[in-house]
């Protein structure tokens, strides 16, 4: 299966890869090298969600999108709960190139809205109806996922950043050697 790279001009988003960076849950970097690549029909669902985005003057950050098997691994292999983390052996949206995780932008000025949480808090302050959280953070996070299931995607409810495609099982998990992107390799 062919996956799509999603980068500028083609897909106007902010790319922040946290897994090629020491700034993730392990504290290293688990890709080694900084690429976003989606299946297509998560790629055609992104694409819907950048255009509605963009109507509001909003633009999206992607923190990740396909994460190989061999990744899923790592991140399982560092903190194995099944509340935040997909068992590897079962199988991730993201190992299967249909989920990503990202947060709005104001495209302006760039500020990030401010989410209540850093992306890959693994608390119930993550939790998409986390009530303890302000007014305001509660309605940008209710924006982000008015536009991502306007644009066709599902949600995860433990996690505000997380989207994928519905029925997730229909498409195959790709370890990074089947999948040609190199993100595991250099």
């Amino acid at each position: 299966m062919t996956l799509i790279k999603i980068c500028a001009p083609e897909y106007d988003v902010d790319l922040a890869l946290a897994y090629a960076t020491s700034g993730n849950i392990t504290g290293k970097p688990i890709y080694r090298r900084a690429a976003c690549w989606l299946h297509g029909d998560a790629a055609a669902a992104l694409a819907r969600a950048i255009r509605l985005a963009g109507e509001l003057d909003l633009k999206f950050r992607i923190f990740d999108a396909y994460r190989p098997v061999e990744a899923q691994w790592a991140l399982w292999n560092h903190n194995p709960d099944p509340d935040f983390l997909a068992d590897p052996r079962r199988g991730s949206p993201h190992s299967r190139g249909i989920a990503i995780d990202l947060t709005l932008l104001r495209r302006a000025d760039g500020t990030v809205l401010e989410m209540g949480t850093p992306f890959d808090d693994f608390s119930a302050r993550a939790f998409h109806n986390c009530a303890a959280l302000a007014p305001e953070i509660r309605r940008n996070r209710y924006l982000l996922l008015g536009l991502m299931a306007s644009a066709g995607w599902d949600h995860y409810l433990n996690e505000w950043w997380h989207y994928q495609l519905y029925k997730p099982r229909q498409y195959p998990l790709l370890w990074d050697s089947a999948a040609r992107t190199g993100l595991m390799t250099e």
